[in-house]
């Protein structure tokens, strides 16, 4: 059984999510440390995935909601 895009987009929001509270938690004198941008890169790539994985779910629902018809 494969797993839905749609559940994969919210694995990858909860992950982005935790990315940033990890970044906010690792934030000493500056944000400009290695371990800040580190994590904040990581978060926007997770974020990003989950987008994309969002549209992609509306597309297929889409997609199988015109096959119908």
């Amino acid at each position: 059984m494969r797993i839905s895009p749609l559940m994969h987009a919210y694995l990858y929001l909860f992950i982005g999510l935790l990315f940033i509270y990890f970044a906010f938690e690792a934030i000493e004198d500056t944000v400009l440390n290695p371990l800040t941008i580190f994590l904040t890169v990581l978060a926007t790539f997770d974020l990003g995935a989950s987008y994309r994985l969002f549209k992609l779910h509306v597309k297929i629902k889409n997609k199988k909601k015109d096959q119908k018809k």
